[in-house]
């Protein structure tokens, strides 16, 4: 082409190339899938080394969202904001203290009455090594097997499983100031998030939906565990087992831990079982638990538990088997509300990662329901 003057015109200017899809990467995505990893395994560890630390406060930010509403309740009334704070740090203090007094004084009871079955333990011993005996099992294999056994041991055990639950409130003054300090954050908590939710509406969101997925649960739990606790109390009092209300209240709190919590609190009473009345009353008292346990810990309460937090049986079962690897017993108690928290965190935060609950959660839709009405995503409050 030549311009008017018979001059050869300038070229026009090749366009430049743009990327698309995974040309836009500057770093290859695999090697980004393994420094998320790397940074996974890193928070991990630094969480399991400072567990000690990070439990106790879960704890009590676990336990300020819990009596929230009395502070909402009390605002919205109209009383002054110290009012609020006043009857939710009172009413945590109650149900801390309260827990800890039961657990020590059961605690100190069972110490008392354990060494008293020495004699019993010495008989069941030679009553299984007469019964080894019949079946053709070797004196020395018996010896060598038996002589392992100690009552000692087996108390040993007891005590520590307990000493575990005594452990979680044993930084309890660290616990008590803590829920002092978030009490008095809670009274502005409210104007705060309502100020979030005009700047950072996605944070908000994924906030509140950590917040009212933790009540939820806290108050399934803690509804079922009331009745399962007062079930097996009264099962083990008709059974005459003692300290039926040590029992009762460590059936309460291990039913806050998912799936297996029921195994954990039927390993005590049946012990005592079996040195009260032998191998027969332990295992009514296995039996009995088992009914009672199974058909509300395991069919009943998983169902309103996956309602409340949107987490699958699956879900919920790795999150226990997780937490308590990296916190130990307070990560057990604390698994669902840890993994709410995670959720929020890096899946609710981001509309873009919300599809990632449909994976994680329980079925949602019914049959008749349509997929294209519950593919819409949730739009951030206001």
């Amino acid at each position: 082409m030549f311009s008017r003057k018979g001059k050869p015109a300038a070229a026009a200017p090749a366009p430049i190339p743009t990327l698309s899809g995974s040309e836009n990467w500057s770093i290859p995505r695999g090697l980004i899938v393994l420094l998320g990893l790397a940074a996974t395994v890193v928070a991990v560890g630094g969480m399991k080394v400072f567990g000690g630390i990070l439990g106790p406060v879960f704890l009590a930010l676990v336990l300020t969202i819990a009596v929230q509403p009395i502070q909402d309740w009390s605002q919205r009334r109209g009383w002054p904001k110290w009012v609020g704070m006043l009857g939710s740090l009172v009413t945590v203090y109650l149900i801390l203290l309260g827990l800890a007094a039961s657990l020590i004084v059961s605690t100190a009871q069972l110490a008392t009455i354990l060494p008293q079955y020495s004699e019993e333990m010495t008989n069941l011993l030679n009553e299984g090594r007469d019964k080894l005996a019949d079946f053709g099992v070797s004196t020395e294999q018996i010896q060598s097997t038996l002589s392992s056994i100690d009552l000692t041991k087996v108390v040993g055990v007891l005590e520590s499983g307990l000493e575990g639950l005594l452990g979680i409130l044993s930084d309890l003054v660290f616990i008590l100031a803590l829920l002092l300090f978030m009490a008095f954050d809670g009274m502005s908590i409210r104007s705060r998030l309502n100020v979030l939710s005009e700047q950072r509406p996605e944070i908000s969101y994924a906030l509140s939906t950590f917040a009212a997925g933790t009540r939820k649960y806290l108050v399934v739990s803690t509804v079922f565990g009331l009745i399962v606790a007062v079930l097996d109390g009264g099962a083990l009092w008709l059974m005459g087992i003692q300290l039926p209300v040590l029992w009762a209240l460590l059936s309460f709190i291990t039913n806050y831990i998912p799936n297996i919590g029921f195994v954990i609190g039927v390993i005590p009473p049946a012990l005592l079982g079996l040195l009260q009345g032998g191998p027969w009353l332990m295992l009514w008292v296995i039996v009995v638990y088992s009914v009672i346990n199974f058909v509300i810990q395991s069919i009943i309460q998983p169902k309103f538990v996956g309602d409340a937090v949107g987490l699958s049986v699956t879900m919920t079962f790795l999150s226990l088997v997780f937490w308590a690897w990296v916190l130990g017993a307070l990560g057990a108690l604390l698994a669902i509300p840890l993994s709410l928290l995670v959720k929020a965190v890096l899946l609710d935060i981001d509309p873009a990662t919300r599809w990632a609950d449909i994976l994680i959660s329980g079925p949602r839709t019914e049959p008749d329901e349509d997929p294209k009405e519950e593919a819409k995503p949730t739009p951030a409050p206001t």
